[in-house]
């Protein structure tokens, strides 16, 4: 702990005299500065590097001021180095990139604001915002990119974290609903028995055959079965808290896909029920609806036939919920291997009387029927069937010990992962094309403004010829471009002696040589020559 509470003072400390070597070799006195520059450019990045953590777009506007007060050109051998060092930790530790952005165009601003102040050419603004982009920009969008690479591998630290923890939640959730499926098999199995059990010693206790001690007996026995039904009820209650509530809905033991059928007829719902398969292809509809014999070629697993019966019952409820008086199909298909159980209801007239709901549901709906499905190993599908009505169907394996199948949907885990991934790589592009189009932009205005500097300088041929030795002529007179070139071009010969000043303008627009020069004597054109 102590060494990672030094690792910062010491990286910075580093820092502060890495970036003191370029202000302690350019600026002492044997390259033209004095020792007061070199004092105040080391105490100025030491404060820079101290603030760096906290405020690093004030340590780098700093800089940027420090560089400006040397030259408007803005690089500078003594603080280059800064500038770069600066630009990525502002990049770095800077969340907000707005002010960032305001910030280089205030520097932009301020520069061409210096350049027309000190009157010097507009060119070095062009540097100034050059120097910008590379030593600045660049090294920002740099940080920037790091910033969110960082981001990236931290949120899948804390993505395996998370993942950890839900599958933990998972598997204990696991636990707990097949704690409720074992308490609703005893519901099922046992209190069917125990109420057998009452049931019988309710008819030894009013049999008149029995002695008084016998009937007495058998009406302990009643008691004692009715109080083990109601502590069997109150176990059921644990065992199943969180899950539904014991009581709420009761499946008769050993109903079958058929009984729910009728028991779905009876409350007035038009079902039609169609079995087929290697024992029932060839029967005929009766007036129950029922094509076939439900009898089966195999033994069906259990846990294929409790989930064949919660899909009819699940899809009848649904049925009779949300489309009463429509007519229902139901059909059970054997073969390949596999138990197709398919549940729909087409468009028709409704009924002239609304069906009831063939019973409650158990709560859980289309969801907990795809859970119940896929533990058994099949696969579940539900949706609109094309012509305007809705459809079930569930695809359940025959062979016992089938693995469920795993849901496909993708985790929120993923998603978020694939997510930051998407924002890493956009801000690696805007890392590499940003820099690009900022340079390519100020390529063009440059080459825009190059062009228009040579417009005014460019003298044309016509007029040349027209201007005679003797003129009268001024620097500024009508006939010639307002702005003449700086100077004479590389390798131009000497200007005549007895000369006040020579002007020099361009022959050709494009071309920077030859020129023509015009030299001038007490107002007047003294001479002209085409040179370079």
């Amino acid at each position: 702990m102590r060494r990672e509470r030094l690792r910062g003072p010491l990286v910075d400390l580093g820092l502060w005299g890495l970036l003191s070597v370029p202000v302690l070799l350019r600026l002492d006195p044997n390259d033209g500065g004095s020792w007061g520059q070199v004092a105040v450019g080391v105490v100025v990045l030491g404060v820079c590097v101290a603030f760096s953590r906290s405020l690093p777009l004030v340590s780098l506007a700093v800089v940027v001021a420090v560089s400006l007060a040397s030259t408007v050109e803005l690089y500078t051998p003594a603080y280059s180095l800064a500038l770069v060092v600066f630009g990525y930790l502002a990049g770095r530790r800077q969340e907000q990139t707005r002010a960032a952005l305001a910030l280089f165009g205030a520097v932009a601003a301020a520069g061409l604001g210096l350049v027309l102040w000190s009157g010097v050419p507009v060119a070095q603004w062009f540097t100034l915002v050059l120097a910008l982009a590379l030593a600045i920009v660049a090294p920002w969008l740099t940080g920037r990119y790091v910033r969110q690479y960082a981001r990236l591998v931290r949120t899948g630290w804390e993505l395996a974290e998370r993942m950890e923890r839900e599958q933990a939640a998972v598997a204990e959730r696991e636990r707990l609903r097949e704690r409720s499926r074992i308490a609703g098999d005893m519901h099922d199995s046992l209190g069917h028995d125990l109420a057998l059990i009452a049931l019988r010693a309710a008819a030894l206790e009013v049999d008149p055959a029995l002695g008084a001690r016998q009937q007495e007996a058998a009406g302990e026995l009643r008691r004692a079965a009715g109080d083990a039904t109601a502590r069997l009820r109150d176990i059921i209650g644990v065992l199943r808290a969180g899950e539904e509530a014991p009581g709420t809905r009761t499946t008769p033991a050993g109903e079958t896909v058929e009984d729910v059928v009728e028991r779905a007829r009876a409350s007035g719902m038009r079902v039609e029920l169609t079995v087929t398969g290697p024992a029932g292809q060839a029967g005929e509809t009766g007036e129950a609806g029922q094509t076939g014999q439900a009898g089966e070629a195999g033994e069906t697993p259990p846990m294929v036939d409790r989930a064949a019966h919660r899909v009819v019952q699940e899809a009848l409820t649904n049925a009779a919920r949300h489309a009463p008086g429509a007519p229902v199909r139901v059909a059970l298909e054997r073969g390949g291997g596999a138990l197709t159980v398919s549940v729909s209801n087409p468009v028709s007239e409704p009924a002239p009387t609304a069906p009831t709901a063939p019973g409650p549901s158990a709560g859980t709906g289309l969801v907990g029927l795809d859970e119940r499905v896929r533990l058994a190993g099949g696969r579940l599908s539900h949706g609109p069937d094309g012509a305007g009505g809705f459809a079930v169907r569930a695809v359940l394996p025959l062979e016992p010990g089938a693995a469920g199948v795993a849901p496909t949907t993708a985790p929120t885990s993923v998603r978020e992962r694939d997510r930051a991934r998407r924002e890493v790589r956009r801000g690696l592009a805007r890392a590499i094309w940003i820099p690009l189009a900022l340079v390519t932009a100020l390529g063009l205005v440059m080459l825009a403004f190059g062009l228009w500097t040579q417009s005014r300088s460019f003298l044309d041929r016509d007029d040349y010829v027209a201007l005679r030795v003797g003129d009268p002529l001024a620097a500024d007179a009508e006939r010639l471009p307002p702005h003449p070139l700086d100077g004479p071009p590389a390798g131009a010969p000497a200007e005549p002696p007895g000369m006040d000043r020579c002007l020099y303008y361009r022959s050709t627009l494009l071309a920077a040589v030859p020129v023509y020069r015009l030299c001038l004597a007490d107002g007047r054109l003294a001479g002209k020559a085409l040179v370079g």
